[in-house]
Parts: structure tokens; sequence; C-alpha cells
């Protein structure tokens, strides 16, 4: 099958993933945020802190409840938003993205964001507050800090042999951090128009410090 994007060691492919990984060559890791199954409609909203939300519109898939099965025969594996079909899910270890400082705890939807990682029994923490700069310019309603997606590989050890998957690419954060930190990736979109997103922002340059 045609990458509907490709450069050296990161591919991207437009349509469902159910129907695109048969064809594709073994994949080491999953990291991913599916849909969650809340069949959320977005909508403006003024959190207590005065900060504006942006409409979206829903997210495909996310009318029907999600079924982590499939990514749990991979060697490596991390599902966010597992707070939500957690009853599906095996014991594993937890990471906590705290997006809220402390001053702003209940003022604005949700404080924190949940990921389940297959193995171990820990739960580690990692503060980021940037997308709070940017809710009304983020370019998915669910997109994550390049950062946060770095923090992720990183935990799990993911090396420079290893292919790193995401079947929900959304706006392709997971496939720019693999990239910044020099990793090969595969992101699977079933929305051309975040497609073209991800592919953008893998063209963007990082200057080096």
């Amino acid at each position: 099958m045609k990458p509907y994007y490709s450069e050296p060691g990161i591919d991207i492919y437009l349509g469902d993933c159910r129907e695109i990984l048969p064809s594709l060559p073994k994949v080491d890791l999953v990291l991913t945020d599916p849909p969650y199954g809340m069949n959320w409609k977005s909508q403006p909203f003024k959190g207590k802190d005065g900060t504006f939300g942006k409409s979206y519109p829903m997210i495909h898939g996310d009318d029907g409840p999600f079924d982590p099965t499939p990514w749990l025969l991979y060697p490596k594996v991390c599902l966010w938003g597992y707070n939500h079909f957690a009853e599906r899910l095996p014991k594993g270890t937890v990471l906590v993205w705290l997006k809220n400082s402390d001053d702003s705890f209940g003022t604005f939807l949700s404080d924190a964001e949940l990921a389940w990682v297959k193995g171990g029994h820990g739960v580690w923490c990692k503060r980021d507050f940037s997308m709070k700069g940017i809710t009304t310019t983020r370019q998915h309603p669910n997109q994550k800090p390049v950062k946060l997606m770095e923090w992720a590989l990183q935990f799990m050890d993911a090396k420079e042999n290893e292919t790193v998957l995401d079947p929900f690419m959304g706006s392709g954060t997971t496939l720019r951090a693999a990239k910044d930190l020099g990793r090969k990736a595969i992101g699977i979109e079933i929305e051309e128009k975040y497609c073209e997103i991800a592919v953008r922002r893998l063209r963007q340059e990082v200057m080096k410090l």
C-alpha cells in the first residue's frame, strides 16, 4: 500500500487502521490517543478562569466504545484516555499528564489525562502546561504536547531500531515526537484533513539549541 506521505523513517497512511495494518511491516511499539467512546460533541465554552475553548467536529469513531484488545498483542503499548475503557485492560503502569497548574485545578475540563502502559504497576506523572496557551489554536481536539509524547516514548524505552505505530494519528504528535527523538514511526489516520496537518508538522524544522 502506498503511503499518503513518506520521508526517511516516517510513513503516514490515510484510511481505517483495521484495513491498513495487515499490509504494513512489523512494528514494535504502539503509542496512541484513540477515540474514547465519549460521543463528545465539542461546543465553545468558557472556563471558570475566563479561558475560552474552541469547538471541534466529533472525532471519527468516538460515537461507539473503544476496544483496546487488538493493540494488547504488541510488545510495547501506551494508550491515552484509558480511564474511558479501563475495564477492558489488564493491570499495567499508569502515566499521568498534569495539564493544569495547581491554582487552575477544577477550572477547565480535566486537570489531568491518563495513559495505560502494558506491564508494570507504577504511576508516573509529568507536568506540561503547554497546551493551555494554544487552547484556541490547537489543530485537533485531543491534541497532546510533543514533549509529552517524547516522555512516553522514552518511558517505554523506544529503541532506535524499533518502529513506533500510532494507528489513530490525529494531527501527528506521536510522529513528530518520534522524529525529534530519531525514531522510526508509522501513522494511520482516517480523516485526510488531519493527515495534511501532520505532514505540515513533520516538515517543520526544529532549531537545535
